[in-house]
């Protein structure tokens, strides 16, 4: 199974960052964790602070890959071009917020991606993306 994470601005400067909001861990360091813990699994990783990068990416990658775990960050709550690629693609999308986006600001609360996912998981830290990643993995019955 071939997945990627794709995270959106700031999240460069996760461990730096907002600590008391993201954690003290690079993502970096969380990725190669999640290689290690899914080795059957071909995980990519493409982080990108420029909204145009990430629909070029969710285009390359959204008709080959298994699933795309998409974390616009800031631009979940404002960007319909990135909502209108996530609609245009074939691999599911997962949205995945690390913190709990509906104990935050208001506006926070309104994503233009969700409607187009398969679901959305926010608010376990960076184990949302593990929680992601398991979602693909699962046989259902």
């Amino acid at each position: 199974m071939k997945l990627i994470i794709v995270n959106g601005p700031n999240l460069n400067l996760l461990g730096t960052r907002e600590q008391s909001v993201y954690g003290n861990r690079s993502f970096d360091d969380y990725f190669a964790e999640l290689k290690l813990k899914f080795p059957q699994l071909h995980l990519d990783y493409f982080q990108s602070n420029v909204e145009g990068e990430l629909i070029n990416k969710l285009h390359e990658t959204g008709f080959s890959y298994d699933g795309i775990i998409l974390n616009a960050g800031g631009y979940t709550h404002t960007s319909v071009a990135i909502a209108d690629a996530v609609a245009a693609i074939k691999t599911p999308v997962i949205e995945v917020h690390i913190s709990n986006v509906y104990a935050r600001e208001d506006y926070r609360h309104v994503s233009l991606m969700a409607k187009n996912c398969k679901g959305v998981i926010a608010g376990f830290g960076l184990d949302s993306y593990r929680l992601a990643i398991e979602s693909f993995i699962v046989v259902s019955p």
